[in-house]
């Protein structure tokens, strides 16, 4: 949920260091890959990225490909469950985290498409008076800014209330409360906007709650109701879904392991695989598996899910100063090959996951990490070069 890349969260949060109880061992277990399709030649550089993230200190990490021809792979190292030596499965259900962002923006386009809404439109004029405090005014900030990052709206995740209840050891006390968007809307609003709309770029998860309070404005449904018949239905994503208040994971589903977010973490991990969905809402909320998000991201990609004039809007992209671009609720990645992949990052406590797609469509790859961090050096960015760079990866699978 939190942050649209990983280097971007590891820039945004910082917590208490104090140790909570429950600490857990982490080790890793040898690779393993699969041809999820009769006749799919093992993915050997994406086993061998997977392999070495697990090396890096990761309890576990499992990716599923999928390529023009319709063929499937599915490689994991690593456990699911540590304790129990219980390794990943492409059945794993976990939680997806910022990847919501991309179905908020997309049923946004779709009702846009609709004549409901137009994306230059106003924040204020959807929700009167939501957007208020020092430094802001709703009228100058667009729904489309809120979708690209460049409304300059502080982000909750920034702030000392946010860090205090829900990293480190506030996290044990308060990972089950149930929090209304507008609560997570008005920490963030007590301080002041980065930049003026539409002046820079600065990834706020607080721009994607109120994405979903303007879907509700707009449909006067919720926006989850509004995701499943919009998206999860038409495309059949089974094991997709928006928790709402439900704390668990369907099965199977790794132990999501998790530092606490500390600035300085030690060797210390916790179980915090059960939390209450709320603090994430439509900024990422949202359950998945590694099939259903290659599902979703090769239908967008080939323009099954928005007309043509959205898909030109949503992949429109701002610089970001980052090592990506951003368009509407997408990731543009340059790899080192000159190949362009579009998708999304997702982190959430215990659960670290990308889903990257080639413009057409054709190529996909979704990877889950069962933990939240990445130790200095983690070559998480390599898997994506090893899926879509490596000589012959598009011919061999």
């Amino acid at each position: 949920m939190f942050g649209s890349s990983v280097r971007v969260r590891r820039v945004l949060v910082g917590i208490t260091t104090s140790a909570a109880a429950g600490a857990l061992a982490v080790t890793g277990a040898p690779g393993a890959a699969t041809a999820a399709d009769s006749g799919a030649a093992v993915d050997r550089p994406t086993q061998d990225a997977l392999d070495a993230l697990v090396r890096a200190g990761m309890p576990g990490v499992a990716a599923e490909t999928q390529t023009a021809d319709g063929r499937k792979w599915f490689g994991s190292a690593g456990y699911a469950d540590t304790a129990q030596q219980r390794e990943r499965t492409a059945g794993d259900h976990f939680r997806a985290g910022s990847i919501t962002k991309t179905l908020m923006a997309t049923v946004l386009l779709q009702l846009e498409a609709e004549g409901e809404i137009d994306l230059d439109d106003s924040v204020e004029e959807w929700l009167p008076g939501v957007v208020v405090g020092d430094g802001y005014d709703a009228d100058a900030i667009t729904v489309r800014q809120l979708l690209n990052h460049t409304s300059g709206i502080h982000d909750s995740v920034e702030t000392p209330e946010w860090q205090q209840t829900m990293n480190g050891p506030g996290f044990f006390e308060h990972r089950f409360d149930v929090k209304r968007p507008a609560e997570i809307v008005a920490m963030a609003l007590k301080y002041r906007p980065y930049f003026a709309p539409g002046t820079g770029w600065h990834y706020s998860n607080t721009n994607y709650v109120l994405a979903g309070m303007v879907i509700e404005k707009v449909t006067g449904d919720s926006y989850a109701r509004q995701a499943q018949q919009r998206i999860i239905e038409p495309l059949r994503l089974r094991h997709t879904s928006f928790p709402g208040t439900v704390t668990t994971l369907p099965a199977p589903h790794p132990v999501g392991y998790s530092k606490l977010y500390a600035p300085n973490p030690g060797p210390e991990v916790y179980d915090a695989t059960e939390y209450s969905p709320t603090w994430s809402g439509a900024t990422g909320e949202l359950i998945s598996t590694s099939g259903d998000l290659n599902t979703f991201f090769r239908a967008l990609t080939r323009g099954k899910l928005l007309p043509k004039q959205q898909m030109r809007e949503m992949f429109q992209t701002v610089e970001t100063g980052q090592h990506f671009r951003y368009g509407l609720g997408l990731i543009a990645r340059d790899l080192s090959c000159g190949t362009t992949v579009w998708g999304h990052d997702g982190i959430v406590w215990g659960s670290l996951t990308s889903s990257a797609t080639t413009r057409d469509g054709a190529h996909s790859l979704t990877f889950q990490i069962n933990g939240d961090w990445l130790a200095d050096g983690a070559p998480y960015e390599k898997v994506f070069d090893a899926e879509f760079c490596a000589p012959g990866q598009s011919m061999t699978k």
